[in-house]
């Protein structure tokens, strides 16, 4: 029986971090994710252990069981090289890695977890999180560390079969894309390699405030089949755990040792073309969100003006009767005033004295009369008129 598949395996520093602790690995037959922590250089050196460890793993096995006892075994084997690389540097204490490790063994996946990194299937149109997360209130209770030479792992044997759609990541991905958007990108069918593309841009988008590293397996044989040297990515691509700053894109597959697949042709794009398409696009979307705020703010601030000079029409278009100094006066506007600013001026001054007026009419004319429109208005002083001629 033979293994056909594909995969991918990129990293990026994201928009926040000043460098990558992840590492990342797809091979043949291993796949892997490792987020390192512990300060600016303890996490790239966890990772890179982790990674440089694991790498050791990528080849056939017999059985699922003996590719899980494997895992076990190197990552003990990791706990154990963290410890003692803090003893010869202690610097460096305190750093620490997560791992989400996946061997194909025939029809079986054989994962090894401990962390907040995550391991998903997609089968069918489902997306599913196999591994489970292992902080508690965002502090980490289970890592890979330099403390613990008897880590607490969590593996599993999972039947697999062509079509599903494996995805390791580390929270710069799971953190930033939701699964629904995780799902359907998955479910678009394309490549392993543009369908990482299209992660990474959501997780850029979205602010990508950590390292971002995918490795996405596929069962089957859908795309072509690359078989060539393992991809590894992030800080243990480099000897001295320092990121290379390009992310690191390519295709790989894993056969069953008796047999061997066609080395057929696939699509490969160069990383360096890739991160200047991605920087270019990553440019573009960022000038376009700052044309779309300064558009919103200048749309805004046009309604809010206008709304202003249409309140400010429609008072203008109401009347009163009021007082000065000494006489009834008409008043365009309406009687309240914001801060210092009236919303009325002086209409017409109609000559009527106040001291002509009865006590209970000034009163109410200082008070203020409104009136409907400039004719009420100019009834009021009418009657105010007849008031003045009535007293003796």
């Amino acid at each position: 029986m033979v293994f056909q598949g594909s995969s991918v395996a990129i990293s990026h520093t994201g928009k926040v971090r000043s460098n990558n602790q992840d590492s990342g690995y797809a091979g043949s037959n291993l796949f892997a994710v490792a987020d390192g922590m512990g300060g600016h250089a303890g996490g790239d050196v966890a990772s890179s252990i982790a990674i440089n460890r694991l790498s050791a793993l990528d080849h056939s096995y017999d059985s699922p069981s003996d590719a899980e006892r494997a895992l076990r075994d190197a990552i003990a084997d990791t706990a154990t090289r963290l410890i003692e690389t803090v003893k010869a540097q202690p610097e460096l204490a305190g750093m620490g890695t997560t791992v989400s490790a996946l061997i194909m063994v025939d029809d079986y996946a054989v994962l090894a977890h401990i962390g907040d990194s995550r391991v998903y299937l997609y089968r069918e149109g489902t997306l599913t999180q196999i591994t489970t997360d292992h902080p508690r209130r965002s502090v980490l209770m289970r890592v890979l560390g330099d403390t613990d030479a008897d880590p607490e792992l969590d593996t599993f044997i999972m039947p697999t079969q062509p079509g599903d759609r494996w995805l390791l990541c580390s929270d710069g991905l799971s953190g930033v894309v939701d699964d629904a958007q995780t799902a359907k990108a998955l479910g678009q069918g394309l490549p392993p390699g543009r369908t990482a593309d299209t992660l990474l841009r959501q997780a850029l988008d979205g602010g990508a405030p950590d390292n971002v590293t995918i490795v996405l397996v596929d069962v089957g044989g859908q795309h072509p089949v690359f078989i060539g040297t393992p991809t590894v990515v992030g800080s243990a691509s480099n000897p001295n755990g320092v990121e290379v700053p390009a992310a690191r894109s390519t295709r790989s597959g894993w056969l069953h040792a008796v047999r061997q697949a066609p080395n057929d042709p696939t699509h490969f794009e160069p990383a360096a073309e890739f991160l200047e398409e991605l920087i270019e696009e990553d440019r573009r979307r960022a000038k376009s969100r700052r044309v779309w705020w300064v558009v919103s703010l200048v749309g805004v601030l046009l309604a809010l003006a206008l709304a202003l000079v249409g309140a400010y029409s429609w008072t203008q278009t109401r009347f009163y009767v009021g007082a000065d100094a000494d006489t009834v006066v008409v008043y365009r506007g309406i009687q309240q005033t914001i801060g210092p600013i009236s919303l009325s001026t002086p209409y017409a001054d109609t000559g009527i004295d106040l001291d002509d007026l009865p006590a209970f009419v000034r009163d109410s004319v200082e008070e203020t009369i409104s009136a409907s429109s400039l004719t009420d208005a100019q009834r009021i002083v009418a009657q105010l008129r007849e008031t003045t001629e009535a007293t003796p």
